[in-house]
């Protein structure tokens, strides 16, 4: 079809094609039925989530793991509330998630008249989470304002961005609107900066890397970097797997006091990429990590850089090219490091970090690493659940962006059922185990259904231990007699069965990876925790 006979809606989808974008996730409706007319036609796979919030998170699981936008389709008002919150996850986690809505019709808009789906002012309450939202009324700007929406979530701080649609507007022919994906220009620090950074490497002896979810698109950069430095490197959460099977990975938690041991001993630190958020940091709360007063920042956001610990020096600059461009000074060519100081010390804040996990969480430590024997090209996806806070304290994932969850940041329940679908789909090939709560699970449990309909390679592990029991040790601990955390369960076995996926219930870790090795999948594991 020619564009100039196109509509918007149709010129819409065409503009997504050319962007790469493979993968669309929405439930239509009457607002939104003209950004399908050129759906059916197109390369684009749709995949129909059970709820919207369904599909915000399973945009921001396959983003995580393409590193492309995941993309959504939703209605006006309730679908647009519904997706909310995951678009609140996808802010706190820089998720690049590109959410399209419709908006009653022009004339209608500001009125309050009551039409179907109205809000008060739907624009104005997605500003609050969104990096940018825009109202297009002119179907001339489509191409314009679609192509800011790609630069918006990719070039800085990445995250959610809004576009909503008048229905008449949808249905207008598009003109001579055009596009073109906008090409990316990495942001570069100065030549001062970067001298500065070398002379403060070259005068440590004992340096240390902290690496954030920032950094999980610079993997093979932070190695080199590491490996000139002879420094540990401490991985956040979002950054696990980053210097996988390296002598110097250090894959646990700022938040126990052997790690930040390790980062107060060291005479230099780097923090790439991570915002040095709390439930990076400071899980427990108690307001005792810190940084030595030599801290060097690199981050692409400089908000972020500003509102964090004073550094000696703060850079803002794309990640990968601030290695890249500091690696080719004449000083760091110079700067040799002899022995195997930094392997000593990262094999020992291992040790330590497992031995203050302590007893149960190590057991949940050592039966999420079997799950990488079994599977070992899995993605392992969790909701907030205990054996992922485990695995946040400490486990070797065996590659970047193998190990994601919402237990940190946000925070939010019902998240790893629909985003291990997003990953499936995402990158076919690799397997996603899906760990979550009897509890958690509920929030998103017909998702099930959504994983037969795309037969989604996902493996959806139950831990049952009959309720919100963090939650109610928490309240224990703190004098409070526990209520409202005991929620009954469904027979999930039986669920699972409903929708048509197999499922086995098994109670010890040889009988888990049993059925994880044996089981067609999508498939539902119920592990009963005894404990």
């Amino acid at each position: 079809m020619e564009a100039a006979s196109q509509t918007v809606g149709e010129a819409l989808v065409g503009m997504l094609e050319a962007a790469g974008v493979d993968t669309v996730f929405g439930i239509p409706g009457v607002h939104t039925i003209e950004l399908y007319r050129g759906l059916a036609a197109s390369s684009i796979r749709h995949v129909t989530p059970r709820h919207e919030q369904g599909a915000g998170f399973m945009a921001d699981g396959y983003a995580r793991v393409t590193g492309r936008p995941g993309v959504c389709f939703v209605i006006t008002g309730p679908g647009l509330t519904n997706v909310l919150t995951a678009m609140a996850q996808a802010r706190a986690d820089s998720i690049p998630m590109l959410v399209v809505s419709g908006v009653n019709a022009t004339p209608t808009l500001g009125k309050g008249r009551g039409h179907l789906h109205e809000l008060p002012d739907q624009a104005a309450l997605m500003s609050t989470v969104a990096l940018w939202s825009h109202t297009l009324t002119d179907p001339a700007e489509l191409g314009s304002v679609l192509a800011r929406a790609f630069t918006v979530m990719t070039e800085g701080r990445a995250g959610p961005v809004h576009i909503e649609i008048p229905t008449d507007v949808m249905k207008l022919p598009a003109g001579d609107a055009s596009f073109e994906v906008p090409a990316a220009t990495p942001v570069r620090a100065s030549a001062d900066d970067l001298a500065r950074a070398a002379g403060l490497i070259a005068e440590s002896r004992k340096p240390a890397i902290l690496a954030g979810g920032g950094a999980v698109r610079h993997a093979d950069a932070v190695r080199r970097l590491a490996d000139a430095l002879d420094a540990p490197v401490v991985s956040t959460t979002n950054a696990r797997g980053i210097l996988a099977g390296h002598e110097l990975d250090v894959p646990a938690s700022p938040s126990l006091g052997c790690i930040r041991d390790l980062l107060k001993d060291s005479d230099l630190v780097l923090a790439l990429g991570t915002e040095l958020g709390p439930t990076d940091v400071d899980m427990y709360e108690n307001g005792e990590f810190s940084l030595p007063d030599n801290l060097v920042r690199v981050d692409i956001d400089g908000d972020q850089l500003a509102r964090g610990p004073k550094a000696a020096l703060a850079v803002r600059a794309d990640l990968g090219a601030f290695i890249r461009d500091l690696m080719d000074l004449d000083a760091m060519q110079l700067l040799k490091r002899e022995g195997d100081e930094g392997a000593r010390r990262a094999a020992a804040a291992h040790k330590g970090a497992l031995t203050e996990t302590g007893e149960p969480y190590v057991e949940m430590v050592v039966l999420l690493q079997e799950i990488w024997k079994v599977l070992p090209n899995a993605t392992v996806v969790g909701d907030s659940t205990q054996l992922v806070y485990a695995g946040n304290m400490y486990v070797e994932a065996p590659r970047p962006s193998s190990w994601f969850n919402s237990a940190t940041g946000f925070g939010t329940l019902g998240y790893a059922a629909p985003a291990a679908i997003g990953a499936a789909l995402g990158k076919t090939g690799h397997p996603v185990v899906a760990i979550l709560g009897d509890g958690g699970l509920q929030f998103t449990l017909a998702e099930l259904g959504s994983a037969r309909d795309c037969n989604a390679d996902v493996a959806f592990v139950v831990w049952n231990n009959s309720g919100y029991l963090e939650i109610e040790t928490s309240m224990v601990s703190a004098g409070i007699t526990p209520v409202g955390v005991t929620p009954s369960a469904p027979d999930f076995s039986m669920v699972a069965g409903a929708y048509g996926l197999p499922a086995q219930k098994v109670s010890s870790v040889a009988e888990l990876t049993s059925a994880l090795g044996s089981l067609p999948r999508p498939c539902l594991i119920e592990f009963i925790d005894r404990a």
